[in-house]
């Protein structure tokens, strides 16, 4: 039996998706502190280029989430690579406030918005009955690949200094992006498209002003959101958040490793649980989970402790993160998969422009970033609730042009 090419889409669309890094505030946050140092960039000005830049890049994902639907994800997924990969070896070279502000806005736009979202589009754009497994081999993947991704970059800024090291990941972008044009593939040709995924488009599929009309989006999509926030709030400042518990840089990079390992088993527990669960549950689960942490991290004062913490972070991003991936197409259908996950992804890029300036705010106004937890932790925990009794939105059928009869259910 031949193999299914969608397997192969699937990974290459996790290889684009480990390939945002630079465009991401984990990525970021690996060149933070040499960074603001060279330039002589406050903490807090840092942080004000990192949400305009954010909410500018944010904008990306509506002309590239189109472009996807429109011409398919092979031909944007490999622009979108070389555009990202050339924009990082110009930033390796910018100096002075602005060029640094225009580098980091367009590394947003091509990356964190909408390289991620082009790769989710082509993931889910292959898959049906089995959406949930590929997605949860899908985050696997990713998670494999920022785990291996990490120390390498991390070793890099510290041996050769954020310059090198950020020129280095820009020609490796460049480099796999004639990759990607090669291999990809837009969709599954007609002989397999309903047999083997059910993948036809539907007429009963929602477009983007349906799905957000219902209370479904609104409830995944600020779930994952709110999880963009907290997430890119502490990763950018992580360093520093440890050290006003007392705690050093390895300790840190000790956090990344196991947030990141956790999370890779929570993306394998959470694919095969979303098969046989409710999703809503499972996102209430998570969200449950990450108020947990955000609860016990400004009480953290022994090492096990932040080990908890760290733990707790990655199985509830590990679960959300197959939640944000799976849900889209599920919930929604696949005609305009590629906009609705886009808008989507804009919201969680709109949160994650915020975290960062949300908790250095709160850092100069108090002293300390104990009071953001809290509130933060209240919220999740609300949306966890929220999330739990979310209705799932009605797919009806429509009557196609000329009949009198409506369309029949979808294949999934």
């Amino acid at each position: 039996m031949t193999m299914y090419y969608g397997w192969v889409n699937l990974a290459i669309a996790a290889l684009a998706m480990v390939a945002t890094l630079p465009g991401r505030t984990q990525g970021l946050g690996l060149v933070t502190e040499p960074l603001i140092t060279e330039l002589q960039i406050s903490r807090l000005d840092f942080a004000a280029i990192n949400l305009w830049a954010t909410l500018a890049g944010a904008l990306f994902t509506f002309p590239f989430g189109h472009w996807v639907d429109r011409v398919g994800p092979r031909l944007v997924t490999a622009a979108l690579l070389a555009l990202l990969g050339g924009t990082v070896v110009w930033m390796s070279d910018s100096r002075g406030f602005w060029p640094l502000a225009i580098a980091v806005t367009l590394t947003r736009g091509f990356g964190q918005s909408a390289l991620s979202a082009a790769s989710l589009a082509l993931a889910g754009k292959w898959f049906a009955r089995r959406l949930n497994l590929a997605m949860g081999i899908f985050a696997l993947l990713v998670a494999i690949g920022f785990i291996a991704a990490f120390p390498a970059v991390g070793s890099a800024v510290t041996s050769q200094g954020w310059r090198s090291a950020w020129r280095g990941i820009g020609l490796a972008l460049l480099a796999i992006a004639p990759i990607a044009g090669l291999f990809i593939r837009n969709q599954p040709p007609a002989s397999e498209r309903e047999d083997v995924e059910g993948i036809a488009k539907s007429p009963e599929d929602l477009t983007l002003g349906e799905a957000l009309r219902t209370p479904a989006f609104w409830v995944f999509g600020l779930s994952s959101a709110i999880f963009g926030l907290v997430y890119s709030g502490i990763a950018l400042f992580n360093e520093s958040i440890l050290a006003q518990r007392g705690f050093d840089a390895a300790v840190y990079h000790r956090t990344l490793v196991i947030s990141t390992m956790l999370g890779l088993v929570a993306n394998f527990a959470g694919g095969w649980a979303a098969q046989r669960w409710d999703i809503r549950k499972l996102t209430g689960i998570g969200m449950a989970v990450l108020s947990a942490s955000l609860l016990l991290l400004p009480r953290v004062n022994a090492l096990p402790q932040v080990d908890v913490y760290a733990a707790l972070m990655g199985i509830a991003g590990g679960i959300v993160t197959v939640v944000f991936f799976s849900v889209w197409g599920q919930a929604f259908g696949r005609s305009h998969l590629g906009r609705i996950q886009g808008f989507a992804q804009m919201l969680t890029v709109l949160a994650s422009a915020i975290g960062p300036l949300l908790l250095a705010r709160t850092l100069d106004a108090t002293g300390s970033y104990d009071s953001i937890f809290h509130l933060l932790a209240a919220i999740v925990f609300l949306l966890a609730v929220a999330a739990t009794f979310a209705p799932m939105p009605a797919r009806p059928a429509r009557v196609p042009a000329g009949t009198g009869f409506g369309a029949s259910p979808a294949r999934s």
